[in-house]
Order: C-alpha cells, then sequence, then structure tokens
C-alpha cells in the first residue's frame, strides 16, 4: 500500500486530497491541528493516520513523521500544503507579529515537513520518494495586500527547487503544484462578501485529482511546476 502523509488535511485542499487518496486505497497520515476534523476524515477508514500536529513545531513535525513512515512501512509522498493567507493589508499596516506569523506557517511549517520527509526518504529501503509543495498562483503573480502570502509563496518555489537538486541523486523528486480559486469554505466565505461580482471557481476535486496524478508518477518522470487555476481568473496578463 502507498503512502502519502498531508499536511493541513483537515480542511479545504488537504481534506479534499486525503478524502481522494484514501478513496484510492492509499494510508494516509493526516497532519494538522484540529483533531476532531481529523477523525471524522479518518472515521471507518483503515488506512488513515491521524496525526495531530502544529506544523510550526519543528520538533513535533519531525516525530509525526517519522512515526508514520515506521507505521506505514515507508513514506512515498509528503503533500506540503499547510499554510495561511494571513491579514490582508499593505506592508505599512501589517503588524510584526501577523508577518512572523505568516512565515512561521508558510516558509517554516513547509521547511519543516520538507526537512523530515527528506531525512525519511534519504533513510529508507528502497530511497527515495516524493515531496509536493503546494505553491499558490501568488507564488508567481500577487494580489494587492497580500504581501506575506506573496512573499512565502515565493519562497515556496525556491524550496522547490532547492529540493529537486538536492534529491536528484537520492531518487527523492520535489514538484510544485500552484491553484488558483479552488472552491473551499475559505473561499466561498471571501466569495460572500462581493456577491455581486463573484470570482471565477473551480471545484476542489480537480486539485486532488492534480495531486494524484503528480503522486502517482514513477521516480523516473516528476512534474515540475503546476498551475491549476479556475480558468476565467484573470491570471494571464490583463485577464
Amino acid at each position: 500500500m502507498k503512502s502519502i502523509l498531508i499536511t493541513g488535511a483537515s480542511a479545504g485542499i488537504g481534506r479534499a486530497t486525503a478524502e481522494h487518496f484514501l478513496a484510492q486505497g492509499w494510508r494516509v497520515g493526516l497532519l494538522a491541528r484540529n483533531v476532531p476534523a481529523l477523525k471524522e476524515i479518518a472515521a471507518g477508514q483503515a488506512g488513515a493516520e491521524v496525526l495531530p500536529c502544529d506544523v510550526t513545531d519543528a520538533a513535533a513535525v519531525e516525530a509525526a513523521v517519522q512515526g508514520f513512515a515506521a507505521k506505514a512501512g515507508r513514506l512515498d509522498v509528503l503533500f506540503n500544503n499547510a499554510g495561511s493567507f494571513g491579514t490582508a493589508a499593505p506592508i505599512d499596516a501589517l503588524a510584526l507579529t501577523e508577518w512572523h506569523a505568516a512565515v512561521d506557517v508558510n516558509l517554516n511549517g513547509m521547511f519543516y515537513a520538507a526537512r523530515a520527509a527528506f531525512a525519511v526518504m534519504r533513510a529508507q529501503t528502497p530511497q527515495g520518494g516524493r515531496i509536493i509543495n503546494n505553491g499558490s498562483v501568488s507564488a508567481h503573480t500577487p494580489r494587492e495586500n497580500a504581501v506575506s502570502y506573496t512573499v512565502t509563496k515565493h519562497a515556496i518555489t525556491g524550496l522547490t527547487k532547492a529540493l529537486s537538486l538536492d534529491g536528484r541523486s537520492l531518487n527523492i523528486a520535489c514538484g510544485q503544484i500552484d491553484i488558483g480559486n479552488a472552491r473551499t469554505a475559505l473561499l466561498e466565505e471571501l466569495a460572500a462578501k462581493t456577491p455581486d461580482t463573484p470570482p471565477p471557481m473551480m471545484e476542489v476535486r480537480h486539485v486532488a485529482e492534480a495531486v494524484y496524478s503528480m503522486a502517482t508518477l514513477p521516480l523516473e518522470a516528476n512534474v515540475q511546476f503546476m498551475t491549476l487555476m479556475a480558468t476565467k481568473m484573470p491570471y494571464i496578463g490583463r485577464g
């Protein structure tokens, strides 16, 4: 049975992806802070492993990754998904505490998870595995008043490239999926604030299917970067 650990698995893209992999018969590590939500996903699923964890706690992340890999027998894939949009504000109105909070989740948290997974994949037999980072279209084309999210997601692109290079000789592949406007509870909440001009959206299941497509490639092949978005989003040129 193939194994995947998903951070931020309790809601949104993480939850949809976890449910999709469970439906395909994978062993799935569900890592997030919201334990009741994780237990709800795992209910009746023999392949689900609840991993209560805050991604900003490096020691806890390392323990969760190592513990899951030990139970599963190996770690085939990490979907490095946990993230936070943070506070919408121009840079001079953004409190430093809000900046540090975004960096801690979106950059440090993803670094901790990738670091722990990389170590497991290097040591296991057969050696190797795959890390898929959730980048966001903001890793390339930002929105206004989103400096902390934009900067951290640009940093994830650098993390993806570094992991790809460092993992090349170890049979560890790393790719990035940049997602725009998937229909999650968070986006629905934002859309409700502008009912006259709702943003274009796509169903979140398409993201789960895309991550599954990346994850099921043989390790000799890799999707380095994928952009998956609602077709009518103003992303290319002037939209």
